[in-house]
C-alpha cells in the first residue's frame, strides 16, 4: 500500500506561498500609486487655490459694496431731513395763501 502523504505538504506550501506572495507589493507598484495619489493631490490644490482667490475676490467686492450702501444709506437719510423741511414749508405757505382774502 502506497501513500500520497509526500504531496499534500508540498502543494500546500506551494499555495501558501503563492497566497503569501501575491499580497505584497512592490517598491515600484507602491511608488506607481503614490504618484497617482500625488497627482490627484496637486491638481486639488491647483483647484482649490483658485477657488480661494475667487472668493477673496467676492468678499473684497461684497465689503466695499456693503461700505457704499452704508453710505448712501447715510445720504439718504441726510436728503429726507432736507426733503421734510421743504414739505414743511411748502404746506405752510399753502395754508398762509388758503388765509389771505383775495381781493
Amino acid at each position: 500500500m502506497r501513500t500520497n502523504l509526500p504531496k499534500y505538504p508540498t502543494v500546500a506550501l506551494i499555495l501558501i506561498a503563492g497566497i503569501g506572495l501575491s499580497g505584497c507589493a512592490t517598491k515600484g507598484f507602491v511608488r506607481d500609486q503614490i504618484a497617482v495619489v500625488n497627482t490627484r493631490i496637486d491638481g486639488m490644490d491647483g483647484r482649490l487655490r483658485t477657488v480661494e482667490g475667487t472668493s477673496g475676490q467676492a468678499l473684497a467686492q461684497a465689503q466695499a459694496a456693503a461700505g457704499q450702501s452704508q453710505q448712501n444709506g447715510q445720504r439718504i437719510d441726510q436728503l429726507t431731513g432736507r426733503v421734510d423741511g421743504i414739505d414743511q414749508q411748502v404746506q405752510q405757505q399753502a395754508k398762509q395763501r388758503q388765509r389771505k382774502p383775495r381781493g
